[in-house]
């Protein structure tokens, strides 16, 4: 090959790699859900949830880790006076309520709370910050975290109000916020596709141990608004893994 022709190679080899560099794309940044927790007060919005945010509004539409693997719902760990109780979060079915309820428990905003309503062979019920306060007992079971998320109705075999489940406490339609119970019994007609239609409350979770400490704080003295006569007080809520 003669000086001349060897020339012509090289540059249309060189152009035919620029035009290759030049036009390749580089890969799309993944989607992550913001997992920062902030500290919940009465002036928190669902602004200070991205992650439940991101669902509603449809934004994020694909997350990093890999969708063919399936989510390991994590533990709720409930430090009680009474002893501890264990719940599975399902995070895999029910991301909204379960989304506030992790930011909600990692910003410590359960910690020191009560239990303010407790009926045997029905449920208890906590979440309602102003238990924090004795002074303000007339008033609890009207607290919340300054804002609603939107009832997350979604039928499947665990999403029902069954014993050792539990569920948002709401005052009607979408005005969940912080407030639960768990089910002592079978009250499946607390379930939105259930008769008599007229309470429906999403289940986001299971007992998975300490079921006798859900039972010992049901049948708890109280008086005759149901509050437990000895203050019963959630310590703290921890989310991990076991």
């Amino acid at each position: 090959m003669n000086t001349k022709t060897l020339l012509i190679a090289l540059i249309v080899l060189a152009a035919a790699a620029g035009i290759y560099f030049g036009t390749r794309q580089a890969p799309p940044e993944p989607v992550v859900f913001d997992t920062t927790a902030e500290q919940a007060s009465s002036t928190t919005t669902p602004e200070a949830y991205p992650s439940a945010n991101s669902l509603l509004t449809g934004q994020a539409t694909s997350i990093t880790s890999p969708t063919s693997q399936p989510m390991q719902n994590r533990i709720a760990t409930f430090t009680t006076n009474k002893g501890v109780i264990k719940i599975e979060i399902f995070e895999d079915t029910m991301p909204i309520t379960t989304g506030n309820f992790i930011k909600l428990a990692e910003a410590k905003y359960f910690d020191g709370i009560k239990f303010h309503r407790v009926i045997s062979d029905f449920m208890i019920q906590s979440g309602d910050p102003l238990t924090k306060d004795d002074s303000k007992s007339a008033y609890w079971g009207t607290g919340g975290p300054g804002y609603a998320i939107p009832d997350e109705h979604i039928a499947g075999e665990l999403l029902t109000n069954t014993r050792g489940t539990i569920s948002m406490a709401n005052s009607g339609p979408n005005s969940g916020g912080s407030q639960f119970f768990i089910n002592v019994a079978n009250n499946t007609f607390l379930d939105f596709n259930k008769e008599p239609l007229a309470s429906k409350h999403p289940v986001f979770g299971r007992v998975i141990a300490g079921m006798d400490v859900v039972d010992a704080i049901s049948v708890a003295p109280r008086n005759q608004r149901d509050v437990p006569i000895d203050l019963i007080i959630i310590q703290s809520i921890t989310i991990g893994i076991n």
